[in-house]
């Protein structure tokens, strides 16, 4: 195997020509049989198989840097790296990240989880290196997608300006996680159709050449080069802003991507080189349904399917359900998503709705802008959008939403602890965040059907607010209590005394088990649906603290801004006499995993919160 005979960092170099593209087909088997097993982003990857490989060889690695946008699309540079043995424990807890990490290796640059980032990144590299006298090359790695993200557009504009060598490889596959849409999209779209230029260009030149004055006429038509690149060159829109512009060129040509990214490497200013690339490429099922692939669980190889067949809904389904039945009620219910419709649950809404259905793209901060509009307009909007990306829009949520005090609702998917994406994408800072914001509300639902009563609570609260719920299957348990949802107040599910559990959200079924193991310990134990994070029901907490000596709040959300910071401060500031025992995310970031074992290690688990309350009555 060609493959084997990688073992370290510029071991491709070793590689003939003339088995590129059998190496090739060797790393796309390769990934699609371990990520069949541990499961990971397989369409992204197998689209950047050759262009990875020609950056490994045009360069320099790990003198060269490069900056990987969003980072889903690293396994073959993890190969080409050293790190084939990894791709057995790849987003296992302790294991290999499926993004990429400095602390992981030094051809990592830089941690990248989030879109639209590597060209400001990749910037600030590039002053690092000028700055210390380095001339070593910079390459950032984008996707087309990534390019609705405004903070693309900001540093490009910076980069514009450089008279230093910056490369930008443009991976242009017309997807993010689902079909790319807007201007964007469009404009590139053109550029690959445009490919019959330099065709165009040579036959017009030649033709003229015919002429009796044909020499003539064709120095004066060089000379008129740049209007004539206006009307039909690809790329002029960056070569404009002052970008050098290469391409498109194609993606799965491992020779002729080396040969572009070496001659970009001459140029003393920024230049973009525009690759085209198939997503899924390689593998027949990810080739048809690129976005099923981009974040694939195991799955047999030979269909293509999951390995494990989904027997409950998700919280995700509910959503999409309920949004569906809720627009069909109320016409001016909109929805908004960025990037995501599959993802967030609103394809069926944008199915039945498509007038009332807006995919801004891969640009969080327009779509809550956006929705602040439509809400002023008159409409109902609900922004969809999982919880670690949402965190990118704060200051328009405050701004343009709750300063207004807008019917904005904010459907936070993936909130809580997220497992195998790690760090970037776990959602366990939403509550900080917006608990600080005036005018917002939050809530969390216990099961299911809470979730479905929140939506149509959400849509009659007049006022920016907030539902967060989380990845996974929807909790079916506590069918039967289903009280009425009252602003800013919580609910009673079991009432004793001694211990009180006051759990948000999913912790709502982490204490149903607690209470269990307490009980059979002997322990009086009352149990508390919190309801809303914002505002806190302070009148139940006062109320718990006249026959309880332990108030044990329960939260999937860091400590700093959480619900047990509200509940510990309102018994202090009132002097209520009970302890409050917090159980929360430490303030930390949290390494991918297994959710189960996450829980476990940071303490939020059934065990280990048990064994706290137990230390806590012991004194």
């Amino acid at each position: 195997m060609l493959l084997e005979q990688i073992q370290q960092t510029n071991d491709i170099k070793k590689i003939e020509r003339k088995d590129y593209a059998a190496l090739a087909e060797e790393i796309r088997q390769f990934l699609i049989e371990k990520i069949s097993v541990t499961g990971g982003h397989l369409g992204s990857n197998l689209g950047a198989v050759e262009l990875t490989m020609a950056l490994h060889l045009a360069l320099n690695l790990p003198e060269d840097k490069i900056v990987w946008d969003v980072g889903h699309q690293s396994y073959t540079h993890k190969l080409l790296t050293g790190r084939r043995e990894g791709f057995d424990t790849l987003r296992k807890y302790g294991g290999m990240s499926g993004f990429p990490k400095r602390k992981e290796s030094d051809c990592d640059s830089f941690d990248t989880g989030h879109s639209s980032t590597s060209i400001s990144a990749g910037l600030g590299l590039v002053r690092a290196r000028d700055l210390a006298g380095g001339n070593h090359t910079i390459v950032s790695v984008i996707g087309d997608g990534a390019l609705t993200g405004g903070m693309a557009y900001e540093a490009l504009n910076n980069a514009a300006r450089m008279e230093t060598n910056f490369i930008i490889i443009l991976n242009d596959n017309n997807m993010s996680i689902s079909e790319n849409v807007g201007g964007v999209s469009k404009y590139l779209n053109n550029i690959r159709t445009s490919n019959a230029y330099l065709d165009v260009k040579d036959g017009i030149y030649n033709t003229i050449r015919k002429t009796k004055y044909g020499d003539g006429i064709v120095t004066g038509v060089r000379r008129a080069k740049n209007s004539l690149k206006q009307l039909v060159i690809p790329g002029m829109w960056f070569e404009d802003i002052g970008i050098t512009y290469l391409g498109p060129v194609d993606g799965h040509d491992v020779n002729g991507l080396v040969r572009v990214i070496r001659e970009a490497k001459r140029r003393k200013n920024c230049v973009l080189i525009h690759v085209l690339t198939q997503k899924g490429r390689g593998y027949a099922p990810a080739e048809k349904h690129p976005a099923r692939f981009h974040g694939a669980e195991p799955f047999d190889v030979q269909t293509g399917l999951p390995l494990r067949k989904k027997t409950k809904a998700n919280y995700t389904d509910v959503f999409s359900t309920v949004m569906v039945k809720l627009a069909a009620r109320k016409q001016d219910v909109v929805a908004i998503t960025a990037a995501m419709p599959d993802g967030t649950g609103l394809k069926r809404f944008r199915s039945v709705y498509p007038d009332r259905f807006f995919d801004v793209g891969i640009a969080e901060e327009h779509a809550v802008t956006f929705a602040a509009g439509l809400a002023v307009g008159g409409l109902h909007p609900v922004v969809a959008i999982y919880s670690s990306f949402l965190q990118r829009a704060y200051d328009q949520i405050l701004h343009d939403v709750c300063l207004q005090n807008l019917p904005v609702i904010f459907a936070i998917d993936r909130a809580g602890l997220v497992g195998s994406d790690g760090e970037t994408h776990q959602g366990i800072f939403d509550l900080s965040y917006l608990s600080s914001i005036p005018n917002m509300h939050i809530m969390a639902p216990k099961n299911k059907w809470e979730l479905s009563d929140m939506i149509k609570f959400a849509y009659d609260f007049n006022g920016p607010i907030a539902i967060r719920y989380p990845r996974g299957e929807a909790y079916d348990g506590l069918a039967d209590a289903r009280s009425p949802i009252v602003y800013g107040k919580s609910e009673m599910l079991a009432e004793e005394s001694g211990i009180a559990l006051f759990a948000l959200g999913s912790m709502v079924e982490t204490a149903v088990e607690v209470r269990n193991r307490l009980k059979q310990q002997g322990l009086s134990c009352t149990l508390v649906n919190a309801r809303f994070a914002k505002p806190i029901d302070a009148e139940r907490i006062r109320s718990l603290a006249g026959n309880h000596t332990l108030l044990v709040t329960m939260e999937e959300n860091v400590a700093s801004g959480g619900l047990g910071e509200k509940v510990r401060a309102l018994a202090e500031e009132e002097r209520l006499g009970i302890r409050v025992l917090s159980v929360h995310i430490p303030d930390e970031y949290v390494e991918h995993g297994n959710v189960d074992i996450l829980k476990k290690e940071i303490g939020i688990d059934v065990d280990s919160i048990c064994e706290k309350i137990r230390k806590e009555i012991q004194g």
